[in-house]
């Protein structure tokens, strides 16, 4: 009898998939387990990107521009390493994806960062509400283009018929 060790990833995806399974009115065949996956991975690193903004603008006193970027750079290298490890099982070369995912995050960062972050601070707006206001678009861009682009499964070429 075979035993095989449960990986905590595969822990982490179960229990999504469990949760998922509950949601009513038909969601759980609409909103896939990658989804409540993402929420849940990025919603710490976000908030790991909140308390680097803090303390790089509130406590050391850097510019808004240079502590939206550290933070965000910091807090999206560790949703990389998470979201591949943990919510898309990616087992694909990493220098590939992390090649995509730069060009993903720096669209995400000159739109959604800088655009609607920055925007708003410069038109008067907190810079933490700001920030969730630009989180909030995105985690829609991001969840996407993880799942259909970074992290997007390859299908394995079929073998030619012969005729």
């Amino acid at each position: 009898m075979a035993v095989t060790a449960d990986s905590l990833a595969d822990r982490f995806t179960r229990w999504c998939e469990s949760v998922v399974a509950w949601l009513p009115w038909g969601l759980d065949r609409i909103v896939p387990a990658t989804f409540l996956g993402f929420a849940l991975i990025n919603s710490f690193t976000f908030g790991v990107d909140l308390v680097l903004l803090t303390m790089f603008h509130g406590w050391w006193n850097w510019p808004v521009p240079v502590s939206i970027t550290l933070a965000y750079i910091c807090a999206f290298g560790l949703a990389f390493v998470l979201n591949r490890t943990f919510n898309f099982h990616s087992h694909a070369p990493v220098g590939r994806q992390a090649a995509v995912y730069v060009v993903v995050v720096i669209i995400n960062y000159l739109a959604f960062i800088l655009g609607v972050g920055g925007g708003l601070t410069a038109l008067g707006l907190e810079y933490h509400l700001a920030r969730l206001l630009a989180g909030a678009c995105e985690a829609l861009y991001m969840y996407s283009t993880m799942r259909w682009i970074v992290f997007r499964k390859r299908s394995t070429p079929t073998p030619a018929r012969a005729i």
